[in-house]
């Protein structure tokens, strides 16, 4: 399987992106499960099908281009609203940047850290170890790209996180991702109950970093990707619950600028797993 991922990280972008459509499109043709979630939450967030259409595709892209952002030439990616990452990276207290599970957000990171990094150090992101040993492999060089630094979802990489912010750097965050039962609170997500982690808030509230929102769209046909960056429309504030909500808001914010790269097949109000709690609320 390496080998094929090797392989594959050689493809023309173009071409793994039409690979990775007709694979979202059989995926969505062939589960009814994930068919019925990705219009139910489509519909929930005031879209119908035919507006968010697109998705099922660019689902399929995501994963197709992989091996590409894990192992191949970093694609071309330009980026727009860098004044607001200048901006807090000038305040001195570090930056959580914040982004959705929407076009390729893997590469959001990267683009960021190829530009910032040299002068102001990794980005520090959370990754959780694949349970395929090859896969884990892969993942952990990978994904320490050049100006990125990947941490465990553990205790540690927590700690790591606050003291990167501390020194001025900046981590990542998907805040739409539900976290284990314990490292969460319920709270509204296009008027629905979600189970959302607390560390991207805990994380801002206890350092003072300023909240970036980014999101990066796969340009057609293969074409490259666009980053946008913008500012928090307000800092957040406590109670925590108060700030978990304000970061709802800016995830539905950031989908509504491109609904059509949404992963709507995403289980976002799913329950929360049950496991071992990582104490990364008290650690934060």
């Amino acid at each position: 399987m390496p080998v094929v991922f090797r392989f594959l990280s050689l493809l023309p972008l173009g071409l793994l992106h039409v690979l990775g459509a007709a694979m979202g499109w059989l995926a969505f043709l062939a589960s009814p499960v994930y068919r019925r979630r990705f219009l139910a939450n489509a519909a929930l967030a005031g879209y119908r099908f035919a507006a968010v259409r697109a998705a099922v595709g660019h689902a399929g892209r995501m994963v197709a281009e992989l091996p590409r952002l894990w192992l191949g030439a970093p694609p071309p990616c330009r980026l727009v609203g860098t004044a607001c990452v200048e901006q807090a990276y000038a305040g001195g207290r570090g930056i959580v940047f914040l982004t959705p599970h929407l076009g390729c957000f893997e590469l959001s990171v990267q683009a960021a850290a190829r530009r910032w990094s040299a002068q102001h150090g990794p980005i520090t992101v959370l990754y959780r170890p694949a349970r395929q040993a090859w896969l884990a492999k892969v993942m952990e060089t990978a994904r320490n790209r050049p100006g990125v630094q990947a941490v465990p979802t553990s205790l540690a990489g927590v700690r790591q996180m606050i003291k990167a912010l501390r020194r001025g750097e900046a981590v990542g965050l998907l805040p739409d991702q539900v976290p284990p039962q314990g490292q969460g609170v319920w709270s509204p997500v296009f008027g629905r109950d979600a189970y959302t982690m607390t560390l991207a808030a805990r994380l801002a509230l206890q350092t003072g970093a300023a909240v970036v929102l980014a999101r990066c769209e796969r340009l057609p046909w293969g074409r490259g990707f666009v980053t946008y960056f913008e500012p928090l429309p307000a800092p957040l504030q406590a109670p925590l619950e108060r700030a978990v909500q304000h970061i709802n808001q800016a995830m539905e914010h950031t989908i509504a600028q491109c609904p059509q790269q949404y992963l709507w097949g995403y289980g976002r109000y799913k329950q929360p797993r049950a496991e071992a709690a990582t104490p990364s609320g008290a650690a934060a």
